[in-house]
């Protein structure tokens, strides 16, 4: 008689919030259990007082990993150091953790941090050394109403399989097709969704004080709520934006970097620029050299682990687009070295071919971001189909205005010519932003997170880029003066953009 298999187990939990009593035991095990640092959670309980007096309760969400089956953190990390098991677990492994924060721009469900003791990226595990051992999550084991329950959905049998497939159960943001393998059983809306509740007047929470800074996010919403219920946000804990001013800064570095080979290669193309002309032979490698390694930097300096940095190399993970985009800037920057040589051995033939391959990896340098952006499915700002062409205008925009003062020096008659670049690509970049910012946006983030960007805490960069930028339309007239006056406001713009896709609360 054959010998009966038995299928891979996958591990699900669901939260029982009708049995949910608040009381943070889950929070605190949790802690006492993975030594999870003061001011950083792995699970923590929200409140949301939900109608008026005297017709009200509070409603309580216990949030944490979703454990997806499409996992965003998992697609995004450059170096595997968040990975599924075979069990269906989202586990991570910081040995090999660079601290990119690309899984915590990736997350949907705002669940991974980064621990302020190891530098490394964190977060609910389900316990998976305790799961290895034959033994329940301890937020299980401690739960004094047994709200919380964890089993395995291809057992028939498990209650877990019995909730889920007989009983109605919600994940967090569906739309975002990561098939969650937390489900939650009665909970209310206005938990569910982070938007639904409005934050209490001050910034005053029921046990402390969570002020929405540049840095940080809650949940609720300063504008308006995504309920019909009067909500009110009660409890929460602050979460910390990924990217700092440090990756607006890169968006602006990589552009230049790429544009100023770019707009000369295209010249020459056209033939606007001769071939000998030190224009192309030494401005266009050199700056976008010198700007590629400050790209660099700022990538690196903005690693919580820099020193691992090469492990985007040694042990890539190709899915991730931080891991190619390294190896787009890399090929390009060979590409930059060679036109360089080429120039100092007068091998201008050598130069010409270089074309074939430096104007796609230029092109591709200056529009990968918009596929990292895209891999970070958390925020809706950026899932924007036309940011590559917008980031490819923003490159030709700062080459052809950071070209004009060497043209100055080195070939007079084509200024007028780059004068005229930049006013075309800066009205062009402005029309885009118009388009962005008007049209009907698809979903309550991505217009909450334009809101931020054009009325909320980053509007004085916003305008105040958008009103430089607006000298780069006048750039034929107001000849070299129009310059640092585009680049400023390129850079403000670009620092906004950033900032505000990420200042949407998402738990």
């Amino acid at each position: 008689m054959a010998e009966q298999t038995t299928a891979q187990p996958l591990w699900v939990k669901v939260i029982d919030q009708t049995r949910c009593i608040g009381c943070h035991a889950c929070t605190t095990a949790c802690k006492s259990e993975n030594d999870v640092p003061l001011g950083v959670t792995r699970t923590y309980v929200k409140h949301v007082d939900v109608g008026v007096f005297p017709q009200a309760r509070r409603a309580h969400q216990v949030t944490r990993c979703n454990q997806c089956q499409h996992a965003p953190c998992v697609a995004a990390c450059p170096t595997s150091a968040m990975f599924k098991r075979a069990d269906g677990i989202v586990d991570f492994d910081k040995s090999i953790c660079i601290g990119c924060k690309a899984c915590m721009a990736a997350c949907p469900y705002d669940a991974i941090f980064i621990n302020p003791e190891d530098h490394s990226a964190e977060k609910c595990n389900f316990c998976a050394h305790r799961i290895d051992m034959g033994l329940e999550p301890a937020c299980v084991v401690v739960c004094p109403v047994e709200a919380i329950l964890v089993g395995d959905m291809n057992d028939p049998t498990a209650k877990v399989a019995r909730i889920v497939q007989r009983e109605p159960v919600n994940v967090r943001r569906p739309e975002k097709e990561t098939l969650p393998k937390l489900f939650y059983k009665g909970a209310h809306q206005a938990t569910l969704d982070p938007l639904a509740a409005q934050r209490p007047q001050g910034g005053l929470f029921m046990w402390s004080e969570q002020l929405e800074t540049a840095e940080h996010v809650v949940a609720g919403n300063p504008t308006y709520n995504n309920t019909s219920a009067a909500a009110l946000l009660a409890y929460d804990v602050p979460h910390a934006l990924p990217w700092d001013w440090r990756v607006s800064l890169y968006t602006w570095t990589k552009g230049i970097a790429a544009g100023a080979y770019l707009v000369p290669l295209l010249f020459v193309l056209f033939g606007l620029l001769h071939a000998d002309s030190p224009l192309w032979l030494w401005v266009a490698p050199v700056m976008s050299g010198a700007f590629l390694a400050a790209t660099g930097a700022l990538l690196i300096w903005d690693l919580e682990h820099p020193a691992r940095f090469l492990m985007i190399f040694t042990r890539p993970h190709w899915r991730s687009w931080l891991v190619r985009g390294a190896f787009i800037i890399a090929a390009y920057t060979l590409v930059l070295a060679l036109h360089f040589l080429a120039s100092l051995l007068g091998a201008t033939t050598m130069q010409l071919w270089l074309l074939i391959a430096g104007l796609p990896l230029g092109i591709m340098t200056a529009i990968y971001t918009a596929y990292l952006f895209a891999q970070a499915k958390a925020r809706d700002l950026w899932q924007n189909p036309l940011l590559p062409p917008h980031l490819l205008v923003q490159a030709l925009l700062v080459g052809a205005g950071a070209l004009v003062p060497f043209a100055f020096r080195f070939e007079p008659e084509l200024v007028n010519a780059l004068l005229w670049t930049l006013a075309a690509t800066t009205i062009t970049h402005l029309l885009l932003i118009f388009g962005e910012l008007t049209l009907t946006h698809p979903t309550a983030h991505a217009r909450l997170a334009t809101w931020e960007l054009t009325r909320g805490r980053f509007k004085p960069f916003f305008w105040t880029g958008i009103l430089l930028t607006l000298a780069g339309c006048a750039a034929p007239w107001l000849g070299l003066a129009a310059v640092p006056l585009v680049l400023i406001g390129l850079l403000l713009y670009e620092h906004a953009y950033v900032q505000a896709g990420q200042a949407v609360p998402l738990a």
